[in-house]
């Protein structure tokens, strides 16, 4: 299974895509999508929509893993962190992508076996899971990896759905083809 991983954020959007199944794991991309606070909000959103958009289309992935959006003490950053989910949420429908979400502490869990564990853990293990010669840089990399990481191992259940799911898109596609 392909699944795109991805950490939300105007500022920094962090992507990850991870093939296989079960403990057998490949990394086939990580980046980070920058967006500059001298330009527009809209400017921002429409940047990181094109560049999601090329990435959901150079890697065509089955799934979309996103950050759970959580409230936190600093009002504007939930607000622009909920702005980037959106547009990941909506690229997915548009698309027929299942888009899961993932808190935080359910992702850190995942991959280092504590909820609580600091972002330097969660980017030592992705490093080892994932058998890369270098951590991914920033954070931001490391946890759409995570997320990513997470998500193929929710279980055998979460697989068969999304197996169903891409078998329906499949069909509806075919459909409106003709």
């Amino acid at each position: 299974m392909r699944v795109l991983g991805v950490d939300p954020g105007l500022t920094r959007c962090g992507l990850g895509v991870v093939d296989g199944a079960g403990r057998s794991l490949r990394m086939v991309a990580v980046g980070v999508v920058r967006t500059s606070a001298q330009r527009s909000t809209g400017d921002r959103l429409a940047y990181l929509q094109d560049e999601l958009d090329t990435w959901l289309d150079r890697f065509d992935p089955e799934v979309i893993a996103l950050e759970r959006v959580y409230a936190a003490d600093h009002v504007p950053t939930v607000m622009t962190t909920a702005q980037a989910s959106g547009l990941v949420l909506l690229a997915g429908a548009r698309r027929g992508i299942p888009v899961a979400l993932h808190t935080p502490t359910e992702v850190k869990a995942a991959v280092t076996g504590s909820g609580r564990a600091e972002k330097a853990q969660v980017t030592t293990m992705v490093t080892r899971l994932l058998g890369l010669d270098t951590p991914p840089s920033p954070a931001d990399a490391a946890d759409a990896l995570a997320l990513a990481v997470c998500h193929q191992w929710r279980g055998p259940g979460q697989a068969l759905r999304e197996q169903g799911a891409a078998s329906e898109r499949a069909r509806l596609k075919s459909v409106q083809a003709r």
